[in-house]
């Protein structure tokens, strides 16, 4: 196995139903990586696929009408455009179905029997059909499966069993022995004690159904559908076959991406049926958490999932990948509502990235003709934003390294976030009323667009379809030298008189409104100005006018805040309780970055009073703080004499 290869993989989907924003989850996890290994240099093969046999896919057939390939047919086209509007770069898409993969399946299976691993025995036993997991009594919890807390079936069947207790102190060893086989740590703490508390042998095939991989030794059984599945990984391969070169060259280099919920069958019964094989094991399984909604985990079952589809409809792929990666922490659950993606689209899309696009784009045409300057110099704001560019391309590596990808963002925004202090620093604008400052405009204006080209290199493999559009505004179309991961080694990619382009934003803003008869989201565009007219001179959008009478019905009032603390999981909410006067109400502010709880407390605040009541993060807030804001600076405004909590501010 090189070093330059990569294997990465995706479960293969249930086509039971359309898949939900969870799956996209996984599924944009590992198509980043694939992305950026490409970057590296890396010889890449990403697989990802369809799980297609099983009693519920033949009972869910049957229930429509249908015959289980027709019905799976249907579903599989519904995965397949999805990942297309999600822009997933996959090398191949397994199905479970096609002969390519029976023939490895049915290969497996005989090599394990004939080496003495799988036997015939009677099977009773608990058995999930919606899991297609086997439990023992003293598994189930209150009776139902400890999985997904649904009913189980008692079945009695024949059945053929792999001898997987055989192989749990090797299995045990190796992970021991390899503690990065297993990701996060705690996963691998988890496993190693459901490992210790006994593996029992697995029964491999079921005779009730018929939706299945005949079993090649006796075909009136078929293959349980884990073992079906789980062989996917190589028989998308060719294992085994006369065509079996990418085996060869991308196996053992695997890494597979799953949810937690089915790190045990990737973990425990994945390894020890490629032990009996004698093939090597994966050389890694990350177990990521549950993107959560209000309810709990996301399943079809519970009718409360989110169809990516309409999502990117309505905000763009480049809008929900990012979500999907920021929003996750490491190993641990996520959770997802529209308000909050919209939160972190309006935040960091169309306030941080795409507004220091426009403003150093709109500067370059007002300053410089519409041509990218040539950079005259250096002082010490320049360095310091070239020593952090310079650090952040191994930080981003360090962790993706590490299947960390919301660290990953939080280290390109860092340069992203720095280059936006760095225009208020440095005004562009007024040194442009200054003949003698004119070197000194062109270094500024230079170093803006360089950084825009740094982030944006580093933001492609999250993003993948943002950074055509930088370059056409940027007017790097042809610069491929400069869009690559090696280009960051080294400042200064951009080429000097370079024609920018303004174009539309790259995240216009959405407005987001709470209504009684449900949560909606409105596109707003940003304002550009037309021919004839000049843009601010700080290269912001023009603001739209209103007239006295539409100023006139907005009711500000002061407010005292009595009470502060952080809104959970979130670090830019605050709750505050305010006096306004003998009326106490509630208001969510985004001031956790700016205040401290503590130092808000008898704090005076103006406060508009007759804002439509927003819910945030499942708290309704009853009006809105105002606050001056300048880069990354923010100040509440506050009463300059002692005045009554209530009092109108006009």
């Amino acid at each position: 196995m090189g070093d330059k290869v990569f294997y990465v993989t995706t479960p293969i989907y249930y086509p039971s139903d359309k898949l939900h924003i969870g799956h996209a989850l996984t599924t944009t996890m590992a198509d980043t990586l694939a992305r950026y290994k490409r970057m590296r240099g890396y010889d890449v093969f990403f697989l990802t696929g369809s799980d297609e046999h099983g009693q519920k896919i033949q009972r869910k057939a049957r229930e429509v009408g249908l015959e289980p390939l027709e019905y799976v047919d249907r579903i599989v086209a519904t995965f397949r455009e999805l990942w297309r509007r999600l822009d997933i770069s996959y090398n191949d898409f397994i199905r479970t179905t096609e002969e390519r993969h029976k023939k490895v399946v049915q290969d497996l299976f005989r090599r394990i029997y004939e080496k003495g691993d799988i036997y015939k025995a009677e099977y009773e036993g608990w058995y999930c059909t919606p899991c297609e997991t086997f439990w023992t009594e003293r598994q189930l919890q209150d009776g139902k499966c400890p999985d997904c807390g649904r009913p189980v079936e008692l079945l009695r069947e024949e059945s053929y069993f792999f001898r997987m207790s055989k192989y749990a102190d090797r299995l045990l060893k190796y992970i021991e022995e390899h503690p990065e086989f297993i990701q996060p740590p705690s996963r691998r703490n988890e496993m190693i004690n459901f490992i210790k508390g006994g593996l029992e042998d697995l029964c491999v095939s079921r005779t009730t159904f018929d939706w299945g991989i005949p079993v090649p030794i006796d075909p009136k059984h078929v293959i349980y559908v884990w073992f079906d599945a789980l062989t996917n990984y190589i028989s998308a391969l060719g294992f085994g076959t006369e065509n079996d070169e990418l085996f060869h060259k991308y196996w053992p280099a695997a890494v597979h991406l799953v949810g937690k919920d089915i790190v045990r069958f990737h973990t425990v019964i994945w390894p020890t049926i490629l032990m009996a094989a004698g093939i090597e094991l994966p050389r890694q399984v990350f177990g990521h958490g549950w993107l959560l909604v209000d309810g709990g985990k996301m399943s079809k079952s519970k009718g409360n999932v989110v169809d990516p589809m309409v999502l990117i409809d309505r905000y763009g792929s480049d809008a929900i990948r990012y979500f999907l990666l920021r929003e996750m922490p490491y190993g641990a659950d996520g959770y997802y509502s529209e308000e909050a993606l919209v939160n972190r689209l309006n935040s960091d899309l169309a306030n941080d990235y795409g507004n220091l696009l426009s403003r150093t784009v709109s500067m370059i045409e007002k300053f410089c003709g519409g041509l990218i300057p040539a950079p005259a110099g250096e002082e010490p704001l320049d360095r310091e934003l070239k020593e952090l560019a310079a650090r952040l391309p191994d930080e981003v590596d360090e962790a993706l390294e590490r299947f960390e990808f919301a660290r990953a963002l939080t280290a390109i925004w860092q340069l992203i976030n720095r280059a936006n202090k760095y225009i208020e620093e440095t005004a562009p604008w007024a040194l442009a009323r200054d003949p003698e400052k004119r070197p000194r405009l062109q270094t500024v204006l230079y170093n803006l667009a360089e950084a825009l080209r740094q982030a944006t290199v580093m933001c492609s493999p999250f993003m993948p379809g943002l950074p055509a559009r930088v370059w056409e505004q940027l007017g790097m179309q042809d610069a491929f030298h400069a869009q690559t991961w090696d280009s960051l080694k080294e400042w200064g990619g951009v080429p000097a008189g370079s024609r920018v382009k303004r174009g539309a934003p790259l995240f216009p803003r959405v407005e987001w409104k709470a209504e009684e008869e449900g949560e909606i989201a409105v596109r707003k565009e940003e304002r550009i100005p037309g021919p004839g007219q000049e843009a601010p001179p700080d290269g912001a959008t023009a603001e739209p006018e209103i007239s006295l009478e539409e100023f006139s019905r907005l009711r500000l009032r002061v407010a005292q805040v009595v009470k502060a603390e952080r809104v959970p999981q979130t670090d830019k909410l605050l709750k505050l309780e305010v006096d306004l006067g003998g009326e106490t109400r509630t208001v969510v502010a985004g001031i956790a970055r700016y205040y401290q709880p503590q130092d808000l407390i008898g704090k005076k605040v103006v406060l508009v009073a007759n804002l439509k009541p927003a819910k945030l993060r499942g708290i309704w807030s009853q009006g809105m703080v105002l606050a001056a804001v300048e880069g990354e600076n923010l100040s509440l405004i506050t009463p300059e004499r002692d005045i009554p909590p209530g009092a109108q501010v006009r």
